[in-house]
C-alpha cells in the first residue's frame, strides 16, 4: 500500500473544544492515527479520577477498565479503516505480527500516573511497515499536549513543527533519564554517573514528556532502561521526524524486542555511546 497525502485538514484536540492545529498534507495514516488518539482521548478523560478498580497482570504492571476499553476503540477504528493491517495492543493482544503494516499502540502508558491522578500519562500510536517506524502519535490528553511525526514529513507539537537541538558537546546538554532500575544494577552504570558528571543539567522528567522536550529542542538527550516497544515506538518516530536519532542504549537498532533507549539530537549521540561504552 502507498501512502496518499491529502489536502491539509483541521484537527481538535480532544481536550478541548478550540481548534488548535493547521495539519499539513496529512497522510491517510496519521490521519487515521490522530483520530485514533481523539477517540482514545474522550474514553480516558470520562474515567479519570473516577477511583477506578486496578487488577495486577502477571508482568505486575496494574490494568484499569479505561485501559482495556481505550484500547479497543482505537482498534476498532484502525481494523474498520484497514482490515488487513496487523495490530499489537498492551491490552488486547496481538494480531497478523506478520503483515506488512503493524500498528504498535499502548492506550496509556503511565497507568500507574493515571490511577494516582496526576497528568503524566499518554496514549502511544505507531505504524511499522515492513519492520520500519513510520509515524507515530503521542497523546496526553489530561496534561494537554499532542506530539506527532511522519518519518520524511517531519514532527509537530501541538500544531507547531518541531525540530531538534544544535548542542553538540556533552558538558553543554541537558540530559534526561527514566527507568534505571536495570541499568543501576548492571556494568554501565558507573559510566552513566560519569556522563552526569559532565552534563550541563540533569533532569529525570519520563515517560512521552521527555521525548516531546528532546524533540521539540529544549532538551538534547535521554537515557533510559527497563521500557518496551509499545511505550516508545510512537516516540521514537517523532524524535527522528525531528532530525534526532533514536536507538537502543548499545546503539543497535529499535526493534519490537527493544527494552533501552539513547535518545539524542544525533549530534550528540556518538559522544553519549561512547562514554556509554567507558571509551
Amino acid at each position: 500500500m502507498t501512502i496518499t497525502l491529502r489536502s491539509a485538514r483541521l484537527f481538535v484536540y480532544p481536550s478541548s473544544p478550540r481548534i488548535v492545529r493547521f495539519l499539513p498534507m496529512a497522510s491517510e495514516f496519521l490521519t487515521t492515527a490522530l483520530d485514533a488518539a481523539r477517540a482514545a482521548a474522550e474514553v480516558i478523560r470520562r474515567y479519570y479520577q473516577q477511583n477506578l478498580a486496578v487488577t495486577v497482570k502477571a508482568d505486575k504492571s496494574p490494568v484499569t477498565q479505561a485501559d482495556v476499553e481505550t484500547e479497543q476503540v482505537i482498534r476498532s477504528l484502525i481494523a474498520s479503516r484497514y482490515p488487513t493491517h496487523g495490530f499489537y495492543g498492551e491490552e488486547t493482544g496481538q494480531s497478523a505480527l506478520d503483515a506488512d503494516y503493524l500498528w504498535l499502540v499502548d492506550p496509556i502508558d503511565g497507568t500507574k500516573a493515571f490511577v494516582r491522578e496526576y497528568p503524566f500519562f499518554s496514549t502511544q500510536i505507531a505504524l511499522m511497515h515492513k519492520g520500519k517506524l513510520i509515524l507515530g502519535v503521542s497523546s496526553a490528553p489530561v496534561y494537554g499536549e499532542i506530539a506527532y511525526g511522519e518519518i520524511g514529513q517531519g514532527a509537530w507539537l501541538e500544531g507547531k513543527p518541531i525540530k531538534v537541538s544544535g548542542i553538540d558537546t556533552i558538558e553543554g546538554a541537558a540530559l534526561s533519564a527514566g527507568n534505571l532500575k536495570t541499568l543501576a544494577s548492571g556494568a554501565q552504570w558507573a559510566n552513566y554517573g560519569k556522563i552526569v558528571s559532565r552534563v550541563h543539567r540533569i533532569r529525570g522528567y519520563g515517560d512521552f514528556l521527555h521525548y516531546h522536550l528532546l524533540a521539540a529542542g529544549k532538551i538534547d538527550a535521554i537515557i533510559e532502561s527497563d521500557v518496551n516497544i509499545l511505550d516508545i515506538a510512537a516516540l521514537a518516530v517523532i524524535v527522528a521526524a525531528a532530525g534526532g536519532t533514536f536507538t537502543q542504549l548499545d546503539g543497535g537498532p529499535i526493534g519490537l524486542e527493544t527494552t533501552t533507549v539513547l535518545a539524542t539530537n544525533g549530534k550528540l549521540h556518538a559522544p553519549i555511546l561512547r562514554a556509554m561504552a567507558g571509551t
